[in-house]
């Protein structure tokens, strides 16, 4: 087992030259070459000897290595089948690594989880996810309800702000409610460009969401929660009432909407931004059990 951590630049560099490899703009490449970096972020997550981790999008194996050192198992998703003999190659020695040439977004994560981890063993997620498709990726997985304890991901910082933001903040929209009914989200660092290769036109954030047993309000439906959450915030600068009118307009006026609204204590000439998860419930489950 080679002693030079695979997260140097030198060391990229010599793996990089050796198998020829090209970074895929289309697949939002770039391989972390801090060791430092990497060390934090495991202790963020909590891994440690006991810790089964799923980590997407290993690259060249940098994260995979560290992960490797620190937890009992790792089973690692790569789309890219070019890096799958450099991965073969970094990890070699490192028999508790299991890798999956597989998109993350097609895969039943459930199902590997029982296939490859012990009954009650602590599972996390850990990856360097790309800009590109960061949300659709927490979205799917944080929606499977999967049994994992915490999800830790290096992302855009701004993305990573809009999920742990709180209410009356420019950042917290949508995308905050829906990834904090699941979870509690923290941003636990912030990373420079610099220490990546090759470097990304944006500085990055470690969020960590650790996941909850029970959401923290009762919907009568998620599906319906999550659209009525969406279209208050369509036009952030519009209020509640005209949002929402413009989303019932099939079914209900500003007026009726506005007296629907008092029903509950909740100001029609709010906006979105404004209200807390809770509010959104009592919204959602209003017009819920309206219609049905």
């Amino acid at each position: 087992m080679s002693k030079k951590h695979i997260a140097t630049p030198m060391r990229t560099k010599e793996i990089l030259a050796k198998y020829k490899f090209s970074f895929k703009k289309s697949l939002g490449q770039n391989f972390l070459i801090d060791v430092n970096i990497l060390e934090n972020i495991i202790r963020h997550a909590g891994i440690d000897k006991k810790s089964g981790v799923i980590e997407i999008g290993p690259g060249i194996g940098a994260l995979t290595e560290q992960l490797a050192i620190h937890a009992e198992k790792v089973l690692a998703y790569e789309i890219d089948q070019r890096l799958l003999p450099i991965l073969a190659d970094t990890l070699e020695g490192y028999d508790n690594v299991e890798l999956i040439h597989q998109d993350i977004l097609e895969a039943t994560v459930e199902q590997a989880i029982k296939a490859n981890f012990k009954p009650d063993q602590p599972i996390h997620i850990v990856a360097n996810l790309p800009y590109y498709i960061t949300t659709p990726i927490l979205m799917k997985l944080l929606r499977e309800q999967l049994p994992v304890s915490s999800l830790t991901v290096m992302i855009q910082k701004e993305v990573a702000e809009r999920m742990a933001a709180k209410p009356n903040s420019k950042s917290y929209g949508s995308l905050t409610v829906a990834v904090q009914y699941y979870t509690e989200a923290e941003v636990v660092m912030k990373v420079p460009k610099s220490v990546f290769m090759p470097q990304p036109n944006v500085d990055s954030s470690v969020l960590r969401l650790t996941t909850r047993e029970n959401p923290p309000v009762h919907v009568e439906n998620e599906d319906h929660f999550f659209s009525i959450v969406q279209a208050s915030f369509a036009q952030r600068r519009k209020t509640l009432r005209n949002n929402l009118s413009h989303f019932f307009k099939e079914k209900y006026d500003k007026e009726t909407i506005g007296k629907m609204l008092d029903g509950i204590g909740i100001d029609g000439t709010r906006r979105g931004e404004s209200l807390d998860i809770s509010e959104f419930a009592a919204l959602a489950n209003l017009f819920y059990k309206d219609n049905n």
